[in-house]
């Protein structure tokens, strides 16, 4: 097993990926694990670091708009209208893959999902190593993201050789992934970007929403098709924190709880009280942002049950509820 060294400075961690080694770094969603995307062999190494599974493709990183050229073959006119509106940051464009990207990156596909990280260390390090970056989470396959280098290191040290140390990811979800190879955008996992600002550029925009476009997202996006995002406790979600009124004191000293502030309700903060651990969010932007290193904290307290609020079924709501949603095993 390699030893992991922490790293401060970026041309260190770009030369250690043209040199086939697994680096992690921060974006703006999440810590990715990244290595060259042309290589296969640091592609196994990564899966098997992480311990994925191989039918679950790769999102591949590029450090400017000019360089999509490294990961895709082409890109049709909504990829080019959406890179250009929403990139840098957190979005997505699965597209036809460049010759040289790995077939062990795509799962086999003949596409790609192509992102330009909204984060300035993260550019630094991708325009430094000009290579193609595949990056998935920096986690073990299954638990949740990390958002901060000192997650990371738990979940991967001794199985990965360097972490780029950055700050906590100010996003803290995974980023909007939407499938462009045909004549309408589909949005196959939900992310920052919604689909109201992706129909203010590409009005055909839509969810996937049927079982053929479940079957296209469970192939060509990561995050849709396996188990993720879930912590060692059990989740139990709930509408109203009203809900939380039933549970006893004895309950409570052995449980985690969740609440999203609702200012346009009456809203008791007493009902928070007497738990082991209890967060009240004041907005759904520190909820996603929070959230995942949130999930950790109750685990590294041996915490067994979260009480966690779901979010609202919303536009703006959807890539946090897709989260909880996971992270209750609500969907596989």
């Amino acid at each position: 097993m390699p030893e992991t060294k922490v790293l401060e400075d970026v041309a260190t961690a770009a030369a250690a990926l043209r040199q086939g080694a697994i680096v992690a770094f921060p974006t703006e969603t999440v810590y990715g694990l990244g290595v060259d995307a042309t290589n296969d062999e640091a592609v196994r190494r990564l899966f098997a670091a992480k311990g994925r599974p191989s039918d679950n493709p790769l999102i591949v990183h590029v450090g400017d708009f000019h360089l999509w050229p490294l990961a895709a073959r082409s890109l049709s006119p909504s990829a080019d209208r959406l890179l250009k509106a929403f990139s840098p940051g957190p979005i997505t464009v699965v597209v036809p893959k460049a010759p040289s990207i790995s077939h062990l990156v795509t799962a086999g596909l003949d596409t790609v999902g192509v992102r330009i990280p909204g984060h300035q260390q993260a550019q630094q390090l991708l325009q430094l190593a000009n290579l193609p970056i595949a990056a998935p989470s920096a986690n073990r396959s299954g638990a949740p993201s990390c958002t901060t280098w000192q997650a990371v290191m738990e979940d991967m040290e001794g199985r990965i050789d360097f972490v780029l140390r950055g700050d906590v990811c100010d996003v803290g979800l995974e980023s909007t992934v939407i499938e462009c190879t045909g004549d309408t955008p589909v949005v196959l996992r939900a992310g920052k970007v919604s689909l109201q600002q992706i129909q203010s550029v590409f009005p055909s925009a839509k969810m996937f929403s049927s079982k053929v476009h479940q079957e296209t997202a469970a192939l060509a996006s990561p995050g849709v098709r396996h188990a993720h995002y879930q912590p060692r406790a059990a989740v139990r979600l709930f509408e109203s924190i009203d809900e939380l009124a039933v549970l006893s004191v004895e309950e409570r000293r052995h449980t985690a709880a969740f609440a999203l502030a609702e200012p346009d309700c009456s809203w008791n903060p007493s009902l928070l009280n007497g738990f082991a651990m209890a967060q009240k969010f004041e907005s759904l932007e520190q909820y996603g942002r929070e959230f995942y290193e949130l999930l950790r904290q109750v685990d590294r307290l041996g915490i067994e049950t979260i009480y966690m609020q779901i979010a609202p079924p919303t536009d703006a709501a959807a890539a946090l509820r897709d989260r909880q949603l996971r992270a209750a095993g609500k969907i596989n």
